[in-house]
């Protein structure tokens, strides 16, 4: 065979293994990995509706006890987790033992403690469920049900890395006011017959507070990581400036990617997929105002990146903000079990299986429908821009195969 038959023949090789990784990668079911990420998929279809009400029959540990225990390196909370609905039912009903104003940030939220001494976020409602919030990408408060609907969405991907959220309903006036501080009790207020109360934060203002129904307040409740894995903050690479006129770098230099990679963490480790992977995750639910992230503390860079503060999404289901996406097109990369289970959430697969999640929520209905019908067009665009990257630089160098499991301690 001549030598110009041979080019030829093996370009036509590589082609084929090139087009063959493509197919069993976008929802095929040859390889190893795709075999792997179904079987992952089908169990979480299996566990993804979780029963209202449901309690802790078969132990003596308490559910913080529990989530407590579920927490690794890589993970919230495990692939399996059949005590699941009984820790957010916990988290829904239990007795609210101490009130507080929230920790340091720039939102209204409380601090309580409940029954066995667990703490927990609680952010209160702000607007109605179809409520539109215009203006720029991360504008506006905080909404409580977005955490509940990211809490699950993260459960949907795969990627646990989400604290645990549950919607709630608290009597101000029998849960709050008498086990409050009176640092938080300064700020409540009555306006017509609705209480409410203003907190202290860094936007918090006396003429913005958070107003109950009557004594009734709905919001969300994030259940606090246990103190045995302390946090360490990180500016985000791909933050946003927050200034008229000044764009963060990445925002002008389509090679920003490159320079990242020769930083640690993102030098080596996991630590770069897991912003891609984080990217795709805020792109899905419209949250662009992830200007730091979390990690726990002393990691070597191997721990994930923890998906906290998730409450600036859902805010307008028809704005798909694709600069969200940035570490995804600029570093042409993602990690293998993320492509599949994206393919796999296809053709409104995404929106069913949160409808299926969110039905077990005390605050159901949690979304909109025009929120679900965005999730499933947002996951189309990131599709879009991975077979993009795939057709200018060849799948190998697109689909990385990263699947860090450290032991729990």
């Amino acid at each position: 065979m001549k030598l110009k038959q041979r080019v030829v023949v093996l370009c036509a090789v590589l082609l084929l293994l090139g087009l063959a990784k493509i197919f069993l990668l976008d929802g095929g079911e040859g390889s190893a990995a795709s075999r792997r990420d179904l079987r992952a998929f089908r169990k979480m279809e299996a566990g993804l509706s979780l029963s209202r009400g449901a309690r802790l029959t078969h132990t003596l540990q308490s559910p913080w006890e529990i989530a407590g225990q579920w927490v690794g390196p890589r993970e919230v909370y495990p692939e399996e987790t059949p005590e699941l609905a009984a820790v957010l039912t916990s988290l829904s009903t239990a007795r609210i033992e101490r009130a507080d104003v929230g920790y340091k940030g720039t939102q209204l939220k409380a601090l309580l403690v409940l029954d066995g001494g667990q703490k927990v976020v609680f952010k209160p409602k702000r607007y109605s469920r179809d409520y539109i919030v215009e203006g720029e990408p991360y504008a506006g408060y905080d909404r409580h049900n977005a955490e509940v609907a990211a809490f699950h969405l993260d459960r949907i991907l795969g990627f646990r890395r989400a604290p645990l959220v549950v919607g709630r309903y608290v009597n101000l006036r029998t849960e709050i006011k008498p086990v409050a501080t009176d640092q938080l009790l300064s700020t409540f207020l009555m306006q017509g017959n609705n209480t409410c109360f203003y907190g202290k934060c860094y936007y918090c203002r006396e003429s913005e507070p958070a107003c109950a129904e009557g004594e009734i307040m709905e919001g969300s409740l994030t259940l606090w990581l246990p103190d045995v894995w302390p946090l360490q903050k990180h500016r985000h690479p791909w933050g946003r400036t927050y200034r008229e006129g000044k764009l963060a770098r990445w925002e002008y230099d389509e090679s920003y990617c490159e320079a990242v990679k020769k930083m640690p963490p993102y030098d080596a480790g996991p630590r770069l997929l897991d912003v891609i992977d984080t990217a795709i995750f805020d792109y899905l639910i419209g949250n662009a105002d992830r200007h730091h992230y979390e990690s726990f503390q002393d990691d070597g860079g191997a721990s994930m990146l923890i998906l906290l503060d998730n409450a600036k999404s859902f805010g307008n289901a028809a704005l798909d903000e694709r600069s969200i996406l940035a570490p995804l097109y600029q570093c042409c990369m993602v990690r293998v079990s993320t492509w599949n289970r994206l393919n796999l959430l296809r053709g409104g697969a995404l929106s069913a299986a949160m409808r299926q999640a969110l039905a077990f929520d005390p605050i159901h209905p949690v979304l909109a429908e025009p929120h679900l019908a965005a999730l499933d067009r947002r996951l189309s665009g990131v599709i879009a821009t991975v077979k993009q990257c795939m057709e200018a630089q060849g799948p190998d160098n697109t689909l990385i195969e990263d699947r860090m499991n450290l032991p729990h301690p």
